[in-house]
């Protein structure tokens, strides 16, 4: 049989784990092929590849986030290819089968849950006696009767095959995110979350991990991503791992990892402060609210103290980047509740905050009971709520306005001085910033429009000149340090109107005469008057950073850029230095 195993990642630069652990497990005995696409791809071209390889069974993995794609794509193949036999796969079709196998009308069979196991049995049947009574872990309908065969035992992880080792895979392991897992399952009971269903955390094989991260360091992998749900519920274990991976990472390589804040001993921080090279890990901490209430209502198990005792540990050694995420709509979180919990989190200042909205996936307890909580949410995938009692869809729509900007200003780091002098100086609340800003932005209809890093920078001024006009000079100073710090070259045409055409003139004689004026670290660059018109740009500002903040002071800010493009040198001299020469 010639045999596909596909999905349409969200991404190019994502690869999927799941089809691997089908090919490996599988392919002593079954030619298979590996068949990744994007959800942005166009379906006939999706069709088309696949078609070219007249497959005898494909096999599709399936999440909210392609499930209505893949479907479509199913739909055409088996217009193209009617003998093909398809088989779905994965969370999104793993619970609510009976739903499934009544609306997949062009799907032959649906394997439950863990599928390595079960795939292979199915690969046997349809290659021989094609009698599926005693497989279990799949469903399928026959004659209009619905067969579903629960999965009965998990697999021995620690005998599973390599996923990694397919010759087709090295010549974009530097390229693409390389995901792995060393567990599966999850201690805890979140309702939320698909990971409540199952029961126990089972480990993989410790040393073939290793020799995995080595094969794959080797071969020029630069992201590796462990998307086990939590790494270090096993402190000795997370420990053996960072050591390992502190002792023979290759550098320039970069290892994420999804931990659970509160349960992260102070002595398990200190020894990465201490050990781990700067950019080696990352961590992606799941907070998603701070009320307590909330939390327990969606049984999920948080000491806050604790956790902010583990970012704030991480934060303060600056070697890890901290990736925090929150969920919007939870039970009982109505909008002021979030607003508090956002201010929480925020103050702790992570690298990156993700702000996202509460899924009702299938299976999940959550999904149960939202006639409770007055839940209206997205009939299909990702099923994301509406409102619920608390939270009425104009609030939903408030939150939406602040995750857009959010993302814009805070987790792309383009503007981090600005919005940190905002939040703490001008806004009532970090929160309030963005909402209002984020109101701003889609009343002006932004949202609809495309933009650049200069449109950034423009349309934050004119929220300031709406929002803070007394203030919008002293904060478009702070923009101009922002944007003019992040260049590696020289921008041709920077956002603000430059003014003062003689004064500047003036100033740049002035500094290649004395470039003392501006310190000894610029005149160690030996400019003269030509270097300084053709690599530097020099504006006037109203504010003077200095290691505890900033101040009001007039002055000249000067950004030199080196000719091999290695990005800005930003100082800054008082305007009455160029008087008095």
């Amino acid at each position: 049989m010639n045999i596909t195993v596909c999905t349409l990642n969200a991404k190019y630069i994502h690869t999927n784990l799941a089809i691997r652990y089908l090919k490996s497990y599988c392919e002593d005995a079954y030619n298979i092929r590996i068949a990744e696409y994007t959800i942005k791809d166009p379906a006939m071209n999706i069709v088309s590849d696949l078609y070219s390889q007249k497959p005898d069974v494909i096999g599709f993995s399936c999440y909210i986030w392609n499930i209505e794609e893949t479907i479509r794509i199913a739909g055409m193949i088996k217009k193209v290819l009617p003998d093909c036999t398809i088989v779905f796969g994965g969370p999104e079709v793993t619970y609510d089968v009976p739903y499934w196998l009544d609306r997949l009308n062009d799907i032959d069979f649906i394997v439950i849950g863990e599928g390595e196991k079960t795939f292979r049995m199915l690969l046997d049947q349809l290659s021989g006696a094609r009698d599926f009574s005693n497989i279990a872990g799949i469903a399928y309908k026959q004659d209009g009767t619905h067969h579903i065969h629960p999965q009965t035992n998990k697999l021995d992880l620690r005998e599973l095959p390599s996923p990694f080792r397919f010759e087709e895979d090295r010549d974009s392991l530097s390229k693409r995110i390389t995901y792995i897992e060393t567990s599966r399952g999850c201690p805890f009971r979140c309702q939320f979350c698909l990971s409540s269903i199952e029961t126990g955390v089972r480990y993989f094989d410790r040393e073939k991990v290793k020799d995995d991260i080595r094969f794959l360091m080797n071969n020029g992998a630069k992201t590796i991503k462990f998307v086990d749900r939590t790494f270090n519920i096993s402190r000795s274990y997370a420990m053996e791992m960072f050591q390992f991976l502190i002792d023979e990472h290759i550098p320039g390589t970069v290892f994420q990892f999804e931990i659970t804040g509160d349960i992260m001993r102070p002595e398990v921080i200190q020894f990465l402060n201490e050990h781990a090279p700067a950019g080696l890990f990352r961590f992606e901490i799941g907070v998603q609210s701070t009320n307590d209430g909330v939390n327990e209502l969606v049984q999920r198990k948080q000491n806050w103290e604790k956790l902010v005792r583990t970012v704030t540990m991480v934060k303060d050694g600056g070697k890890i980047d901290q990736h925090l995420d929150l969920i919007a709509g939870l039970p009982e979180e109505n909008y002021d509740s979030f607003r508090r919990t956002f201010n929480d989190v925020f103050a702790l200042r992570p690298e990156e905050l993700q702000l996202g909205f509460l899924k009702l996936l299938r299976g999940t307890g959550l999904r149960l009971s939202a006639p409770q909580y007055g839940y209206e949410y997205m009939d299909q995938a990702p099923y994301e709520m509406l409102s619920n009692r608390v939270l009425p869809f104009e609030d939903v729509i408030r939150i939406k306005q602040t995750e857009d900007v959010l993302e814009k200003y805070w987790n792309d780091h383009r503007t981090d001085e600005t919005i940190e002098y905002i939040t703490r100086h001008l806004a009532l609340t970090p929160f309030d910033f963005f909402q209002d800003f984020g109101a701003f932005w889609e009343a002006e209809g932004w949202g609809r429009i495309g933009h650049q890093l200069e449109d950034l920078f423009k349309r934050l001024s004119s929220f300031l000149q709406a929002a803070h006009p007394d203030a919008a000079a002293q904060v478009e100073s702070i923009m101009k340090y922002d944007y003019l710090r992040n260049q590696r070259f020289k921008p041709r045409k920077p956002w603000w109107r430059s003014e003062e055409a003689d004064d500047r003139s003036a100033v740049y004689k002035q500094l290649a005469d004395h470039p003392l004026i501006v310190g000894e670290s610029f005149a160690s660059l030996q400019l003269r008057e030509k270097d300084l018109h053709k690599h530097t740009i020099l504006e006037p500002v109203t504010m003077r950073k200095q290691e505890d903040g900033w101040v009001q002071e007039d002055g000249w800010l000067l950004a030199y850029f080196s000719p091999t493009g290695a990005g800005s040198s930003l100082y800054f001299f008082s305007r009455s230095l160029t008087k008095t020469i």
